[in-house]
């Protein structure tokens, strides 16, 4: 595999799929949903790929860790385990697995969160990026903490090749 075809997939995972509901009647106005934004980088130079390629009939799916520093209102780290589909045909790359976030949330206290449910496109012409991440799953910290995210990119790397994004959406703290 090419070194920009994996370095597409890397940047894949910062993207996540169709919109999620928000947990139950929580929308409701003063049940401390904030706005947040800020940017990401992932480090496609610590990316570890999981076995061999499984090919298609229009390209292959890999499985990797991939890890993503936040900045902005969230501060942290992101773990993906994604299942990365490239269909070489159609020109796209989508993501899905799981993934974990370690850090905090607008300045509160650390929190750790998982998500099963994100979902990254790209377009593997122009990498533009597009995905959702739902952080609902709280493992340790306020058990009320909710992040619900929108991540895009445009191709941008920083000068060690690492894709750089932004997301904005809320959390409630």
């Amino acid at each position: 595999m090419t070194a920009s075809i994996r370095s597409i997939s890397f940047t894949a995972l910062l993207l996540l799929g169709p919109s999620a509901q928000a947990a139950g009647g929580d929308d409701e106005p003063g049940q401390g949903w904030r706005p947040v934004s800020g940017t990401g980088v992932h480090r496609f130079s610590t990316a570890l790929v999981h076995g061999e390629p499984e090919q298609t009939a229009t390209g292959f799916v890999q499985r990797s860790t991939e890890i993503v520093e936040l900045s902005g209102d969230l501060v942290g780290r992101v773990l993906y385990h994604p299942v990365s589909v490239f269909d070489l045909a159609a020109g796209t790359l989508v993501n899905s697995g799981h993934q974990v976030f370690s850090g905090t949330v607008l300045g509160g206290q650390p929190v750790l969160m998982l998500d099963d449910t994100f979902r990254f496109e790209v377009d593997l012409d122009t990498r533009a990026t597009r995905g959702e991440v739902f952080l609902e799953t709280v493992l340790a910290g306020d058990r009320r903490t909710r992040c619900e995210l929108t991540i895009s990119g445009n191709g941008a790397t920083d000068a060690a090749g690492d894709a750089v994004v932004d997301y904005e959406g809320r959390c409630r703290v």
